[in-house]
């Protein structure tokens, strides 16, 4: 499948106007990045929806549509995801993060954040204190990958054992997803189509939309960040109590960002202020996470009706995996695409793709699907709920088909891509967006800042 032919079927899953897709110019073409799947058009593709989507939604505001071009090379590296802050690279991982041979097979853990890694070496026997990279793995040699796999889902935690493809079809998760569309709208209540502000011909698409950021590990990040980049007011919401990784620095490019704990009443008052005046609402809590809260779909669209609200989450919102946790690299090894990167590269480990795939491709997917389904909203009325995962993404890239020469491109320079900022976490230096309009430029105009910098309140 060539970009083009992916980017319409996309297209047609918001059932967004066919003509708009003949403003999408394309370049480049796989490989881009050392790999053996089309990571090139899996990133250029998710992008160019994101943007075309938002002109879209710019054109039903009264703005005339404008062209947007997206370089392949250019989308891959931002979607690889390097910074720097102050000159310095940040670790992408924790030393425990990462495969490990068991008895009979790998299993890869993330450890990340200090309590999943806390309670994998706890499983094993170990202490967390004094604990090396070394005794894990030596624990892990006692344990067949599937028990150690079921056993850390046990205790909320974060672990996936090594499958191949066949092994993922066969699996009653792999089944569900297989036959699930790449994301889903759902219209989960009845209110007027809410009117959007008319735009000036020089105001980005989204001007005048706000956006409540409720996620923390990539991809839900990505979203919020592209749609700020489009014009959106997106506010990131932290809870005070949890932890977030270094990423957060070069995500939250244009956001202002606020602390609220919906455990207190008064955490519960300022969201419920917020939202009054919202138009989505993005989260990437484990499934239920928030409805326990209160703040699931249905119970927010009662509160705020022609409210879109998208959810993300690892594997999908049916089958017996609905609530599991998981991150980009436990769901690439869990679903054979570790295996068979590796396969293709003729090596003996397992393999990683070049860079986070699910996490980007998933966060500029649920960009477009904000956008979609606002312009649903706006013509139909209704409250929505998007749903996407990273593993119906996942299978998405898979049907993009294999790129038979593709470890025989060499890493390419990112320095010609690169924008350095001012932010509230010192000087970051990291990939610009990749998107180019041909009348509204995408670009932040806030600085990126660390949790809780800004008040509640929209300004």
């Amino acid at each position: 499948m060539n970009a083009n032919e992916a980017l319409a079927g996309v297209w047609r899953l918001g059932q967004l106007p066919p003509q708009s897709l003949g403003h999408a110019m394309l370049s480049g073409a796989d490989p881009v990045l050392p790999s053996s799947f089309a990571v090139g058009t899996a990133a250029q593709v998710p992008v160019a929806a994101a943007a075309l989507a938002a002109c879209e939604l710019g054109h039903a505001r009264g703005q005339v549509r404008q062209d947007v071009h997206v370089d392949m090379l250019h989308a891959a590296l931002e979607c690889v995801g390097w910074f720097s802050v102050d000159g310095r690279v940040p670790k992408m991982w924790d030393k425990f993060s990462g495969l490990y041979r068991c008895s009979d097979e790998w299993v890869r853990v993330h450890a990340n954040f200090a309590h999943h890694r806390d309670g994998a070496l706890r499983l094993l026997g170990l202490v967390p204190e004094t604990a090396q990279r070394a005794d894990a793995e030596r624990a892990l040699q006692a344990w067949r990958a599937l028990d150690f796999e079921q056993m850390a889902a046990d205790h909320g935690l974060v672990v996936a054992a090594l499958r191949r493809f066949d092994d993922w079809d066969a699996h009653p998760q792999g089944q569900v997803v297989s036959v699930q569309p790449l994301m889903t709208f759902e219209r989960i209540g009845d209110a007027p189509p809410v009117p959007l502000s008319h735009l000036q011909s020089n105001q980005r698409p989204l001007s005048g939309l706000r956006v409540l950021d409720l996620t923390r590990i990539l991809a839900g990040p990505v979203c919020g960040r592209t749609l700020a980049a489009y014009g959106a007011d997106v506010m990131l919401v932290n809870a005070p109590h949890l932890p977030n990784i270094e990423s957060i620095a070069a995500t939250s490019r244009g956001k202002l960002s606020a602390h609220i704990d919906l455990r207190t009443e008064k955490g519960r008052h300022d969201l419920n202020e917020l939202l009054a005046s919202t138009h989505v609402l993005v989260q990437g809590y484990r499934p239920g996470g928030l409805d326990a809260l209160g703040y699931g779909a249905h119970t927010v669209a009662l509160r705020k009706g022609g409210l879109v609200y998208v959810s993300l989450s690892a594997y999908g919102s049916e089958g017996p995996w609905r609530t599991r946790r998981g991150f980009d690299s436990l769901v690439q090894t869990t679903m054979g695409f570790n295996h068979a990167e590796a396969e293709a590269g003729g090596t003996p480990e397992p393999k990683p793709l070049p860079m986070q795939i699910l996490d980007y491709a998933t966060g500029h997917l649920m960009a477009f699907a904000a956008s979609a389904a606002l312009l649903r909203q706006m013509n139909e009325g209704g409250s929505w709920h998007v749903r996407v995962s990273l593993a119906q993404t996942g299978q998405w890239i898979r049907r993009l088909g294999r790129v038979p020469d593709g470890f025989g491109v060499a890493w390419p320079d990112r320095r010609p891509y690169l924008e350095s900022s001012r932010s509230g976490f010192g000087d970051l230096m990291a990939v610009r967006h990749s998107a180019q309009f041909s009348l509204t430029p995408a670009r932040w105009m806030r600085p990126s800042v660390p949790p809780g910098t800004d008040p509640p309140t929209w300004p």
